[in-house]
């Protein structure tokens, strides 16, 4: 495994890739997932890091974490726009890090989710001028931060926004999904105490009317900020870790990749 390091817009980005070697002929090229921490906008959650990165690049996906800026740094779209140029990095690097430029996905948690849905939702917003370059080709949000209204996380959309009313109509997702936002898989616990599930179903319930594809779980128990779920990242749970098969199947089957 090679790993590389990058800046995008000045946030650090690291990559994890899969070494090529002459005597294996599969996989030359490969998918590759950009991984977004939650911690409300304030931090970047640990056990929302690497643990996911091996695990998928376990599965046999290049993976890049991005370290976007949060707290006081967060406001005025920074974030979105360094997840924006990691994405345009990426792709326009594939040659060069044997990544299929056409199979890059955005995977986020919590206010790291919201992150990963904003660039799917708005990424075609004229007055961002974010470019095609930038748009995921499928997004995997897990209990992620949706709406900036009623059901909103409330932490998460101040620091985001920091304050700015244009920015939380904007921001709160469900109101601007369209046609082109790309097929999303989405998971969420219905108890989540933190990060209401009616985020994930207000979500959905726009995706199908904008007619996106997606592929959404809800589990009847489990807790916010779980993760992988399992003893590694110390919130293990054997029925809500279920997510992590589902999601490789669903996006293995949308990139065409064959681990």
């Amino acid at each position: 495994m090679q790993i590389i390091q990058f800046t995008a817009n000045g946030a650090p980005v690291t990559g994890y890739l899969q070494s090529d070697h002459d005597r294996l002929a599969a996989h030359k090229t490969r998918p590759a997932v950009v991984i977004c921490a939650g911690g409300a906008y304030r931090w970047l959650s640990p056990r929302e890091k690497d643990p996911v990165a091996l695990s998928f690049c376990a599965t046999g996906y290049h993976a890049f974490l991005i370290e976007y800026s949060t707290g006081a740094a967060a406001g005025g779209l920074r974030p979105l726009r360094e997840l924006a140029e990691a994405v345009r990095c990426i792709r326009a690097n594939a040659a060069r890090w044997r990544v299929e430029p056409e199979h890059i996905a955005a995977l986020g948690f919590s206010a790291g989710g919201h992150l990963a849905a904003s660039l799917g939702v708005l990424w075609d917003e004229p007055s961002l001028a974010l470019g095609a370059a930038s748009r995921p080709d499928a997004l995997v949000l897990c209990y992620p931060v949706v709406t900036a209204g009623e059901f909103a996380h409330r932490e998460s959309i101040d620091n985001v926004t920091g304050g700015d009313e244009s920015l939380r109509e904007l921001l709160s997702l469900e109101k601007h999904v369209g046609a082109g936002m790309p097929p999303t898989f989405l998971w969420h616990c219905v108890g989540d105490e933190s990060v209401p599930v009616e985020n994930a179903l207000l979500l959905a319930n726009a995706m199908r009317r904008a007619g996106v594809p997606f592929e959404c779980h809800l589990f009847a128990d489990g807790a916010h900020g779980i993760s992988m779920c399992n003893r590694e990242v110390e919130t293990p749970d054997a029925a809500c870790a279920a997510w992590v098969g589902l999601c490789k199947t669903w996006l293995n089957g949308r990139f065409r990749f064959v681990p």
